[in-house]
Order: structure tokens, then sequence, then C-alpha cells
């Protein structure tokens, strides 16, 4: 199996939604085990293409980017998560939303929707 899902047509697009947040941990291993559950979850929402986690105990940071196949899907994903953050007491969370450039992230090997 490839590393990632097969390119997509240069004509569809694809949405990334990157979160990072102030974070005391858990970090490493400590994560995986504390939000697998989570990530099982994250793999049901509408659109939901892949999501790589993101963390850095030095700077006290984590998050993630994540693609969703279309504007919608992640607009709803980041309105959850973020509510989901704050509700778990977590502020100063930053969301944001582009939309990915399949031919040069072609060019450049990037994961993209297939």
């Amino acid at each position: 199996m490839p590393p990632f899902p097969p390119a997509s047509p240069a004509d569809e697009t694809s949405w990334l939604v990157q979160v990072d947040f102030p974070s005391a941990g858990p970090f490493g291993a400590e994560m995986a085990a504390a939000y697998e559950e989570l990530a099982h979850t994250i793999t049901r929402e509408p659109g939901f293409v892949w999501k790589l986690w993101t963390e850095n105990a030095e700077t006290q940071e984590a998050g993630g980017v994540y693609v969703f196949r279309t504007e919608k899907d992640a607009r709803a994903y980041l309105e959850k998560h973020t509510a989901r953050l704050g509700a778990w007491g977590t502020s100063g969370i930053r969301g944001r939303i582009f939309r990915v450039n399949p031919v040069l992230s072609l060019i450049t090997r990037g994961p993209h929707a297939d």
C-alpha cells in the first residue's frame, strides 16, 4: 500500500484545517493513549480524509492538520472541535482553513485526497 492515497485530479479540491493551542500535555506515548478513542471518532467525521497530530512539549503546544473533501465539512469540523476544546477548558485556540492546491501539492509529494 502506498504511504498516501492516490493523487486527485487537478480540478478536485481538498480543504485543510490547521488547529493549534496551548497545551501542558500529555505528549508522546501518553498523548497517544489518552486520545486514541478520539482519533477513532475523528475518522468518522463527514468528509474526513486524514489528520496529522502535532505536539511540542518544549513550547507547550498541540494541535493538528486535517484534510476534508469539502469546505462545508472543514468548517463544520473546525467549529465542532473548537467547541470541544473550549469545553475542556482550552483557550488560545487558533483554527484556520485553507484550500489545497492539488497541482503543486502533487509535485512536492504532499498527501492528498483520492
